[in-house]
């Protein structure tokens, strides 16, 4: 009976580890949510809606709640070594770029109520436009990245760093783009600071889905990409792989 007895931690190991992921995974999903929601309320206009998108950022926060509980619980019963202590503190990172990416989220409903609640005049779809665009990149993202995550899968990771490459140069012509409406109407300059604030919330939200990538980059090949740089770890993990 006590040959059997290593193996049935093993297995209960790996169910715990399985609820953990499946937790994280949900936490993908309610964060994609609720920057598709967020951005709803923008595009039709609705306060109401906007209010719900910041209190639903409570299911967010619960499930980082949840998730940092089991990843305590499993510390403390199993006391895992190597690459399993490897997964849980890099799985501990993306439950918190999660949360944070929740955060941004809400600040993009916020700017709903703002411009909304009080019959101010709000701004020109015009000036709206580049928000749309840039929160269905980063929602993208954010999406890979989980992909990535579910299937540990290293390619999705690396092309989701790719895409984070270029979310500063794309905000930057984006805030380029917007100057213009200002030059043209004056009315436009206490939209264009609101719209710059929303905009850098979704680089954010990006920036979060990027790290992300970087974590299963660190589950996978152990490599830390926040101090090896995200073009040398691209080549670093090509060159290994041929590419």
């Amino acid at each position: 009976m006590s040959n059997k007895h290593p193996e049935h931690i093993f297995k209960r190991f790996d169910r715990e580890m399985r609820n953990l992921h499946s937790l994280v995974v949900k936490m993908g999903v309610v964060a994609v949510s609720q920057l598709q929601d967020a951005v709803a309320t923008l595009e039709q206009h609705d306060v109401g809606q906007a209010r719900k998108v910041i209190q639903n950022d409570q299911k967010l926060n619960a499930l980082d709640v949840k998730a940092d509980d089991e990843i305590v619980r499993i510390i403390a019963l199993r006391q895992p070594m190597a690459r399993d202590l490897r997964e849980i503190i890099a799985v501990s990172k993306i439950i918190a770029e999660l949360e944070r990416a929740g955060d941004e989220a809400r600040k993009i409903a916020g700017l709903t109520i703002r411009f909304y609640a009080n019959g101010d005049k709000a701004p020109s779809e015009p000036i709206l436009r580049d928000i749309y665009a840039l929160s269905e990149y980063v929602e993208a993202m954010l999406t890979a990245a989980m992909r990535a995550f579910d299937d540990l899968d290293l390619p999705g990771a690396l092309t989701v760093l790719k895409q984070g490459l270029t979310l500063d140069d794309q905000l930057q012509g984006i805030v380029r783009r917007l100057s213009t409406f200002v030059l043209e109407d004056s009315r436009n300059i206490g939209h264009f600071v609101d719209i710059v604030l929303g905009l850098r919330a979704l680089e954010r939200f990006g920036g979060h889905a990027k790290n992300i990538a970087g974590h299963i980059v660190f589950i996978k090949h152990g490599t830390d990409v926040r101090h090896e740089g995200v073009e040398g770890i691209l080549r670093q993990i090509q060159g290994e792989r041929g590419e």
